[in-house]
């Protein structure tokens, strides 16, 4: 198989495993969201360290050390990623897919803005325009909502910065996921501690099934993104972002379909401009690959409109 389509399939498999998210979560309760979090962090650690183990990947801890700069990075990246994560499971338990899902919809719009206020980038017309309809689609299921779409606000707000943190510190994915839990993994089990001593931990008190879910945090946490790090290295950025649509989709999808959350007309409407935001933003992005890759090759970019 062509590397580049073994790299695509890999980055279905992490966007699909994202997109089924809202499937899993459900199965911990009657675990909180905070209860969840706390171990999905540690057990993400045990997962991350196997896969390293399996590598025979250890000689990054010594240059990590010195390079205070990226430990630095990466304990802010993982206190947003914390609150992302239980933002997300408190969504998802609460009966609030589809919002969950809104958030990463709109993520990309929200990394573009990033672009703009922090790196200076100037924006081409078309992607302008695809930001302003995502600007309207956020006022209209406000006034749907009769309130700010706060959870979708928070997932795409908090995805955007971990993502600009981990982009600014430029570390491998095991490796970076590694040093993230070991910061977490204090007030983790801390908080983990202080549920047992209550007598109010669900772990190995609802039964072997449930500890085994909790214990599964972990594992369906570390290895959609060792699939999704496979696919990055294989494809280019443009298919990675056309893959990334499949998780809020499958996402929603999971909302309408299996929690049959309410879909008036009037959210209907925020998500259809939504949806014609990223459509746009999608669109004139792959066309300006497309004529700079001509440019690049000497051939004369057809006159666009």
């Amino acid at each position: 198989m062509p590397d580049s389509r073994r790299g695509v399939l890999y980055g279905i498999a992490a966007y699909a495993m994202w997109g089924l998210f809202p499937l899993y979560w459900p199965l911990l309760k009657p675990a909180g969201a905070v209860e969840i979090l706390a171990h999905r962090m540690v057990w993400s650690l045990v997962a991350v360290i196997a896969v390293l183990a399996v590598r025979r990947h250890w000689s990054w801890f010594r240059e990590m050390a010195g390079q205070p700069r990226k430990l630095l990075l990466l304990a802010l990246a993982a206190v947003v990623v914390s609150v992302n994560w239980g933002v997300y499971i408190y969504a998802v338990n609460a009966g609030h897919v589809v919002e969950s899902a809104l958030g990463y919809f709109i993520n990309p719009l929200v990394s573009v803005l990033f672009g703009v206020m922090i790196f200076r980038e100037r924006l081409r017309p078309w992607q302008w325009a695809a930001v302003g309809l995502g600007a309207l689609a956020v006022v209209v299921l406000t006034v749907d909502y009769g309130r700010p779409p706060w959870i979708a606000l928070v997932l795409a707000v908090s995805f955007g910065t971990y993502g600009l943190i981990k982009k600014s510190a430029n570390v491998g994915a095991a490796e970076s996921l590694t040093v993230e839990t070991l910061v977490l993994l204090a007030p983790a089990l801390a908080y983990l501690i202080f549920l047992q001593a209550q007598g109010t931990s669900t772990f190995g008190n609802e039964g072997p099934g449930h500890a085994a879910l909790l214990v599964g945090a972990g594992v369906v946490t570390a290895i959609p993104l060792m699939c999704f790090t496979a696919a990055a290295i294989r494809v280019p950025l443009t298919v990675i972002g056309l893959l990334q649509y499949i998780a809020p989709i499958l996402q929603f999808l999971c909302g309408v379909l299996v929690a049959h959350e309410t879909m008036p007309p009037s959210r209907w409407a925020g998500f259809a401009i939504i949806w014609l935001a990223l459509a746009v933003f999608s669109w004139e992005g792959l066309r300006n690959a497309h004529t700079t890759r001509r440019a690049a090759a000497g051939t004369p970019a057809l006159e666009t409109v």
